[in-house]
């Protein structure tokens, strides 16, 4: 196990710098503070209608019922439509954009891959896991700010990176799906999406991250789904 002292903002106070950060988060180090990092078209491309898949749909009416963000801002990212929907705190939808996601289908992360090295991670782990997250900004390698989704697992969402050489910003603009799968685990968004969105909205108290999966069913991942109906139709009974 790394030795790591998290300095997560809203941890608590008190903590240290990083001495050390998880491997994945090796990808944020390189994403705060850039000019040029996502050309005019993906700004442009967020206002573009785009239809969300039927598990996201679900989530987000799910949430919207249930109130299952307890009163924070949350983010829906739709793998299977590569896609991420921001709301705010009352479930106000506010915008949406392309994302790009972890190279490899799957909804777990393997087991101590935050201690592992980027080289040590195979392309069978570069996932990015499934879930219902509480994310809170903190800082990752080079003292750069990132939103930490999955911290244990270095799972963070933030812009492109600068210098990849994965040609990021075409996957990220082509009108295609699977080449949006490129990450190490980590969720690449739209510099403006990030920082007139998600920062703005996470970052005094945090908020809720939600993936949904790839391959399992969405029960599973979101166990509460399974009673909504039950509770909605209590609900409509009084």
């Amino acid at each position: 196990m790394i030795n790591v002292f998290p300095a997560l903002a809203g941890f608590g106070a008190g903590f240290a710098l990083l001495a050390a950060v998880p491997a994945r988060a090796a990808e944020a180090a390189r994403a705060a503070d850039t000019k040029s990092e996502v050309p005019a078209e993906v700004v442009k491309a967020e206002a573009v209608a785009v239809e969300r898949s039927e598990d996201a749909t679900r989530v987000a009416n799910w949430i919207a019922s249930s109130g299952d963000n307890r009163s924070l801002p949350y983010v829906i990212v739709d793998k299977k439509a590569a896609r991420a929907y921001l709301f705010s705190a009352k479930g106000k939808a506010l915008s949406d954009a392309p994302v790009l996601i972890g190279v490899a289908l799957g909804d777990d992360a393997t087991p101590g891959i935050g201690s592992k090295s980027l080289s040590e991670i195979g392309p069978a782990e570069r996932t990015t896991p499934a879930g219902r997250f509480l994310a809170k900004f903190g800082i990752a390698a080079g003292n750069n700010k990132v939103l930490w989704v999955d911290y244990a697992t270095s799972v963070a969402l933030h812009t492109i990176p600068v210098g990849n050489k994965e040609k990021r910003r075409e996957r990220m603009l082509s009108k295609t799906i699977e080449d949006n799968r490129i990450t190490f685990g980590c969720i690449n968004v739209p510099k403006v999406f990030y920082n007139k969105g998600v920062v703005p909205l996470f970052q005094k108290k945090g908020g809720y991250v939600y993936v949904t999966p790839d391959i399992k069913p969405l029960e599973e991942v979101f166990p509460r789904l399974r009673v909504q109906p039950f509770l909605d139709a209590a609900a409509a009974a009084n």
